[in-house]
C-alpha cells in the first residue's frame, strides 16, 4: 500500500491526462462509497473517490436516518452534534383510526435515536470527509467502462472529467463499485440483476411546513389506497420532519405481478388531500417537483464479488426488502468491504489476495442473509400485495409488545447476545430460517 495523500488540490475535479493510479478506485460518492473509501484512508490505503456530479447535489431519498444508520456515522466520526441535523424519537404509524408511537429502542449496540438530513448535502458531508482522512475526490468524473486484463480481471475504468467532458483513465488493484441503482459498472461487467428479487419504486417531494417539521417521530402511513381501486399501495407513505421548516413527504411501493405499477403521484394527491389542512401539504407549499427513483432490494445483484470488483450498497441491491431503507446498508456495506480490501492489499496478487477478497460476500451474507431472505419472502407474498396494512391490524397495534417486535424487526435493531425477551424472540426466528448460499 502506498501513503495516502492527504493534501486538498485545488481543484478536487482535477485528473491527469495520463492515467492516475491508487490502490482502490471506488466509484460513486453516495454513502457506500464514502464509507468504503473513508474507511480505506484511515486503514492507509491510497484510495481514488470518482463522483459524476458536483456536491451539493439532489438525490431521491426519504432523508431519515435509523439508529442503525446512526452508528455507521458515529464510527466514521461525523459530526452529528453540527447544525443541520435533526434527532427523531422514534416512529408513528398509522393505519386507519388506529395510530402507534414506537421510541427507537434503547439498546447497547445502537443509539437510541434516529436523524434526518438532507441527502442533498448529506452525501456532501460524506464525500468531503472521506477526503479529509486521506482519499483523492474526484467529482465531475463520469466513469463510461471497465477497464480488464486479458483474463477479464478489472484494472481500472476510463471516465470523461469536467464540463469538456475529457477522456481520463484510472488504474487500481481494486475496484469497489458504489454508482448506485443504475449499477452500470456491474452490468459493464456482466453482473445482472436477479430477476426473482424485488424492486421497489420510491417518490418523494418537499414542503413547507413549519409545524410538522419540528415533529420528534418518523411518521409512516400504512393505510394509502390507490386511485381507481380499493386496493392498499403495495408500501407506505411517509413525513419525515426536516427541522428547517420543511416535511420530506413521500411514497415507497413494490410491484405485483398480477396487479402492476402504482401510479405514485396520483396516490400522492389522494393522500395529502385527506391530511388536515393545517399541515400545509399543499402545492402552494410544496418545493420542486415530485422525484422518484427504483429501489433494488435484497441482494438482487451477484455476485457481489468478482474479478477484482467488489459490489456496495444499492449497485449490490442491499436495500432492506422490510423497509426500503438503504442508506444504513450504504454505511455498513461500506466499511465491510473496506475492511476486506484492506486486508487483501497486504497479500500480493494470486490465491491468498482472492481469498481475501472473497471474503466480502461471506460477512454480508453472514451479517444480512437470513434477514433478507425472510423479509424477500414477505416483499414478495404480503407487501407486494397488499403493504403493510395486513400487519398492522388492530391485535397488533393494540399491543405495545408486538408493535415493538415488529418495529425492530423492520428495521434489523437488536442487540447480539440478546438484551431482552423480544431481542430473544426475534434473533431465535432470523436463525431458523435457511441461510442463502453465497454465489460465486
Amino acid at each position: 500500500m502506498t501513503t495516502p495523500d492527504t493534501s486538498r488540490p485545488d481543484d478536487a475535479r482535477a485528473a491527469a491526462d495520463g492515467p492516475e493510479e491508487a490502490d482502490v478506485i471506488v466509484v460513486g460518492a453516495g454513502p457506500a462509497g464514502s464509507s468504503a473509501a473513508y474507511h480505506l484512508a484511515r486503514a492507509g490505503v491510497d484510495v481514488l473517490l470518482l463522483e459524476k456530479a458536483e456536491f451539493p447535489r439532489e438525490k431521491v431519498c426519504g432523508d431519515g436516518l435509523t439508529p442503525r444508520a446512526v452508528h455507521q456515522l458515529i464510527r466514521m466520526g461525523v459530526d452529528i452534534q453540527a447544525p443541520g441535523w435533526t434527532r427523531s424519537r422514534g416512529m408513528r404509524w398509522i393505519a386507519g383510526r388506529r395510530q402507534a408511537v414506537i421510541d427507537w429502542p434503547s439498546l447497547g449496540r445502537y443509539p437510541d435515536f434516529g436523524l434526518s438530513r438532507s441527502r442533498h448535502d448529506f452525501d456532501d458531508i460524506l464525500a468531503r470527509h472521506a477526503e479529509r482522512a486521506g482519499a483523492r475526490l474526484r467529482t465531475g468524473v463520469k466513469v463510461t467502462s471497465p477497464v480488464t486484463s486479458p483474463a477479464g480481471r478489472i484494472t481500472g475504468v476510463e471516465a470523461q472529467a469536467g464540463p469538456e467532458r475529457r477522456p481520463v483513465a484510472y488504474r487500481s488493484r481494486v475496484v469497489i463499485a458504489a454508482d448506485g441503482a443504475s449499477a452500470r459498472l456491474a452490468l459493464a461487467m456482466g453482473r445482472d440483476r436477479d430477476p426473482h428479487r424485488q424492486v421497489a419504486t420510491a417518490a418523494r417531494r418537499y414542503y413547507r411546513s413549519p409545524e410538522r417539521s419540528q415533529e420528534k417521530y418518523l411518521e409512516l402511513w400504512a393505510d394509502l389506497r390507490v386511485p381507481g381501486s380499493d386496493r392498499y399501495l403495495p408500501g407506505y407513505g411517509w413525513i419525515f420532519p426536516m427541522g428547517d421548516g420543511r416535511v420530506n413527504v413521500g411514497l415507497g411501493a413494490l410491484p405485483h405481478r398480477s396487479q402492476g405499477g402504482a401510479d405514485l403521484r396520483a396516490t400522492l394527491d389522494k393522500w395529502l388531500a385527506r391530511v388536515p389542512e393545517h399541515w400545509g401539504l399543499t402545492e402552494e407549499n410544496a418545493e420542486g417537483k415530485v422525484l422518484s427513483a427504483a429501489l433494488p432490494l435484497g441482494f438482487n445483484r451477484h455476485p457481489q464479488y468478482g474479478r477484482g470488483m467488489l459490489l456496495v450498497g444499492d449497485s449490490g441491491g442491499m436495500v432492506s426488502p422490510w423497509n426500503g431503507e438503504g442508506i444504513a446498508q450504504a454505511l455498513e456495506a461500506g466499511e465491510v468491504a473496506a475492511e476486506t480490501v484492506a486486508l487483501a492489499l497486504t497479500r500480493p496478487a494470486g490465491p491468498g489476495h482472492e481469498r481475501a477478497l472473497h471474503h466480502y460476500p461471506v460477512e454480508m451474507n453472514h451479517r444480512w442473509g437470513r434477514h433478507y431472505r425472510l423479509g424477500n419472502a414477505l416483499a414478495k407474498h404480503v407487501f407486494s400485495r397488499a403493504g403493510f396494512q395486513p400487519l398492522l391490524n388492530r391485535y397488533v397495534m393494540g399491543s405495545p409488545a408486538v408493535l415493538s417486535a415488529l418495529a425492530r424487526l423492520l428495521v434489523d435493531l437488536t442487540d447480539n447476545p440478546s438484551r431482552d425477551a423480544i431481542d430473544h424472540i426475534l434473533n431465535t426466528v432470523v436463525r431458523l430460517v435457511p441461510a442463502p448460499a453465497t454465489r460465486r
